[in-house]
């Protein structure tokens, strides 16, 4: 089993009713955004959807993504030594999504989109899972 790719984080869940994360970091995402917030400051991610590069978890500084009543908060990374993360993507995605649990990861390789890491020479991904839920 490849542990590298492995959830290491997960997000609090916030959806009404809902007491299981939606969402999770691989180590190596969770590395990358402690680096993008000491230069950036406080950080969000909303879920792409399909603008840009495809359907990729686009990082921004905190409140520079608007988000409004379309969009769906999925959870809230607290990131040690830093602060909270918000997850967010579009309420019409998320009817597609919503049997899903959602692991950011990261690999090497410049995506297309304004996400923060791409000056990096990486680029965040989701890795998807078929949620067990009654």
């Amino acid at each position: 089993m490849d542990t590298s790719r492995a959830p290491a984080l997960s997000a609090r869940p916030v959806r009404p009713g809902e007491d299981f994360s939606r969402v999770a970091l691989t180590a190596a995402a969770a590395e990358l955004l402690d680096a993008l917030w000491e230069r950036h400051g406080a950080l969000m991610f909303h879920q792409s959807g399909g603008c840009c590069d495809g359907s990729a978890p686009m990082c921004y500084p905190a409140g520079e993504f608007l988000t409004g009543d379309a969009d769906e908060q999925l959870g809230i990374f607290d990131l040690p030594g830093r602060g909270q993360l918000g997850f967010w993507m579009s309420k019409e995605q998320f009817a597609y999504w919503s049997h899903t649990h959602l692991t950011v990861d990261v690999v090497t390789g410049r995506g297309s989109g304004f996400s923060l890491e791409a000056p990096e020479g990486k680029r965040f991904l989701i890795r998807s899972e078929i949620l067990d839920i009654p």
